[in-house]
């Protein structure tokens, strides 16, 4: 039995290629479809006699180069690529083709339109999408607009606007279509008065206003702009107490009562028309309503009916549904609220986490609305709301909505020249990312990258897409995505298949005389377990495998902790835990190691400057220390005239560590306490300040090298606290009279010179005390300051 387990040990002992620290061997693969999804650059050897004596069956999982290195030849090595196939790949359109007006289903785009992807863990299959601008497009606008008393004078404006749209539009496509629909607010408290006689009548009893309503569909879509003139010209305006009104509701069913407004797979625009704030998610509680929308259709006979018994919709549930119908929305406000919708108008779109964002802002409305400031409230609170409405505009309304035509005009134009590519939910461990190559050579990357501005009717552009794959879906099976242009009904459908195993694998053995008697199937040169089986060739039952014989060789150094409690004992082998970052792994004999738990600098792992192994820093070439945070590099420590540290100190992680304590500074060049220095530096003070001594006549080519500052009186020099490295220096001039000047070298290197205009008496060596002139550790018996220190 001893010898027996001895055996075993050996046979499934540490391999020398999972110390290599790659994310191949770390992946500890036991088969080549494990050995593929654990890095792009990862290979499988299939050779049967690849493995030497001791070495386990994860060593057949390394990069290809390492693999060739330990004797796999190229024929033997399982590394498949994945591929891009286009399915569909129809030319791009205009409306009219060979002088004949194609329907809209027939009209195309964008290119291709279908592509099947195979994807192999980590690397990334790229293709590019081609999207054109047609001419003549065509158009669907239903104008929504608020019916409560403010608005009054903006509906006698809108009463003609069908005609007049109508004639404006024709200038841009030949198949134009518009509807019409108006909301008030929730018929419930506080939002409107329930008394019998504010329900017939809402307004003053000297103004005729219809009943409070929610949302009314007026007119479904259609191409004759003389009846939506007739239908708006017979609305009444209606009214409610308080500011904000229920336009939510109103969109939400706009968007999602596709058959009853009669959108078309066509340009959908929708104008929102009002001139105060919104009610969102959450306000429905204030009435007693507390259901959440559901994001359905409710009219009946053209009429909300539900608006009583479902809350507002949130911001983030209406964007989501805006993009699903490919709906673009034209705010139309006044100037008062235009704040409020630019930020909405502002914000990109990314994800669509129904309620998420709202629920975020709702205390911080509330307590604003508390304070009476509803429109700064709006403009404050919608500051922090991310991914709401996308591809839309704000426009402003005037007073009496005068120029409403031109604001939708000009917000179509807006609209319909941007072009921004928005993909499906990605199934998990899939990425995706865009390069976007516009007009007049311009591309970006990242979230710029799905989007191309000032794009023209027949304008061509193309994004460059790259998706991948971290590993396989449980499931194993296809998966589907799709990436349209936001707004536009034409998609591009894409096909994700999965290469999860190896060719190799169709070809197994089962129950192969080559794995312990049959006890697993041979396929890619080594053996796949049968169920209750494990080893290098199954040679262990799971059942076998935690007698205490067997966990004796998972301890390291007679321990009592079985693999380091980072694993668990398998076959009398360690298998180490994986944890819930991929990036973060234990290794090991024993699971002794990790590559997490190294020093840290600058709050990165070793420094950023090199990899941990083992809990150990190895670091980068020119870095050292435990943390790989001290610098080998010596070019920061270079005094000026080429020497390390002047010749005084010594190079210390980039920085210089001074030995001789009278040298200070960054490179150990100043010595405040040194002789010399007013000696050395007097003939061009004296030269400057003067233009005297023997440097007058090179005084410019020879003493430009620090800045002078002339004072009247020795007093007015610099003290020796006032500034760091400063001397304080009395010379002699030609006429053998005093002067005085103070000389210090800033923290930057550069030099100041102090020079008293006012000479002192003749030279008198009795007032010397300790030392000759220009000596350190002379005093000035005038001043009392101490000659050449600081």
């Amino acid at each position: 039995m001893d010898v027996r387990l001895l055996l075993i040990s050996v046979l499934l002992g540490l391999s020398r290629a999972q110390l290599d620290g790659n994310e191949c061997t770390k992946a500890s693969a036991q088969s080549c479809g494990e050995c593929i999804q654990a890095g792009e650059k990862c290979g499988w050897c299939t050779d049967e006699d690849f493995l030497k004596q001791g070495e386990q069956k994860s060593t057949r999982c390394d990069e290809i180069e390492a693999l060739i290195k330990k004797g796999c030849s190229k024929a033997s090595i399982e590394d498949p690529r994945g591929t891009v196939t286009v399915n569909k790949n129809q030319s791009l359109t205009d409306r009219t083709k060979d002088g004949v007006k194609l329907k809209p289903d027939q009209i195309t785009q964008i290119q291709p339109q279908k592509l099947t992807l195979d994807l192999r863990s980590g690397e990334a299959q790229t293709f590019n999408l081609t999207f054109k601008r047609a001419e003549d497009y065509p158009i669907d606008l239903y104008y929504l607009m608020d019916l409560s008393y403010s608005m009054k004078d903006d509906l006698e404006n809108v009463k003609n606007l069908g005609t007049d749209l109508m004639f404006e539009m024709q200038k841009i496509t030949s198949d134009f279509r518009i509807g019409f629909g108006s909301f008030v607010e929730k018929t419930v408290m506080p939002y409107i008065s329930t008394t019998p006689a504010k329900l017939l009548n809402p307004c003053t009893s000297d103004q005729n206003c219809t009943s409070p309503f929610s949302y009314k569909n007026v007119l479904s879509l259609t191409a004759d702009g003389s009846q939506f003139n007739n239908l708006v010209s017979k609305q009444q305006i209606s009214g409610n107490l308080d500011s904000p009104e229920g336009g939510f509701d109103a969109i939400m069913q706009v968007t999602v009562c596709a058959n009853q407004i009669g959108w078309r797979n066509v340009t959908r625009l929708l104008v929102f028309s009002t001139d105060a704030g919104f009610h969102f998610a959450g306000d429905g509680k204030l009435g007693g309503i507390v259901l959440p929308n559901d994001g359905k259709c409710h009219l009946q006979e053209n009429m909300y009916t539900m608006s009583h018994y479902y809350d507002y919709p949130s911001i983030a549930h209406l964007v989501q549904k805006l993009s699903e119908n490919n709906i673009q929305t034209i705010f139309a406000v006044t100037e008062e609220f235009q704040p409020v919708y630019q930020v909405i108008k502002q914000t990109s779109f990314v994800s669509t986490s129904i309620g998420k964002s709202d629920s975020v802002t709702l205390l911080e409305i509330k307590y604003c609305m508390g304070k009476n400031a509803w429109t700064n409230c709006f403009y404050l609170c919608l500051q922090e709301l991310k991914n709401l409405i996308p591809k839309s505009a704000v426009g402003t309304l005037s007073s009496d909505s005068g120029n409403v035509i031109k604001l939708i005009i000009d917000a179509y134009n807006s609209l319909s020249s941007e072009i921004i590519l928005e993909n499906s939910r990605l199934p998990e461990g899939v990425s995706i990312s865009y390069i976007s190559h516009c007009k007049n050579g311009v591309s970006e990357k990242g979230e710029n990258g799905r989007k191309c501005s000032n794009i023209s009717i027949g304008d061509q552009v193309t994004f460059e897409v790259a998706v991948t794959a971290k590993g396989c879906p449980s499931n194993g099976k296809s998966e589907t995505i799709k990436i349209k242009p936001l707004g536009f009904t034409e998609e591009v459908e894409i096909v994700l298949n999965f290469i999860c195993e190896c060719e190799c694998h169709e070809d197994g053995i089962p129950n192969s005389p080559a794995c312990h008697f049959g006890n697993g199937t041979l396929e890619c040169g080594a053996c796949r377990c049968n169920e209750g089986r494990i080893g290098r060739v199954c040679e262990c039952s799971k059942d076998e495998v935690r007698t205490e014989d067997l966990d004796a060789n998972c301890r390291m150094d007679n321990g009592t902790d079985i693999c380091s409690n980072n694993g668990d004992c398998v076959c009398g082998t360690c298998e180490c835990k994986k944890r819930d970052n991929p990036e973060e792994r234990y290794s090991g004999k024993f699971c002794e190691c990790d590559n997490f738990n190294c020093d840290r600098s600058n709050n990165k792992l070793c420094g950023g400057h090199g990899r941990c192994e083992c809990r150990k820093c190895i670091c980068d070439a020119n870095y050292t220390g435990s943390a790989c945070d001290c610098s080998l590099d010596t070019s920061t420590c270079l005094a000026s005239n080429k020497q390390i540290c002047n010749g005084r100190g010594t190079c210390e992680c980039g920085v210089c560590k001074c030995t001789d304590s009278k040298f200070q500074g960054p490179t150990c060049e100043i010595c405040p306490t040194c002789p010399g220095v007013c000696t050395e530096h007097k003939d061009c003070v004296q030269c400057r300040a003067f233009g005297t001594g023997d440097k007058k006549d090179t005084c410019e080519k020879e003493c430009s090298y620090f800045s002078l500052i002339i004072k009247k009186k020795k007093e007015e020099l610099p003290q020796p606290n006032d500034q760091p490295y400063i001397n304080h220096c009395k010379e002699r001039d030609a006429n053998d009279c005093w002067f005085f000047f103070t000389y210090a070298t800033k923290n930057d290197g550069t030099v100041e010179v102090h020079v008293a205009e006012e000479l002192g008496q003749k030279r008198d060596d009795r007032k010397l005390l300790g030392g000759e002139r220009g000596a350190g550790s002379a005093k000035d018996l005038e001043t009392g300051i101490e000659l050449g220190s600081p």
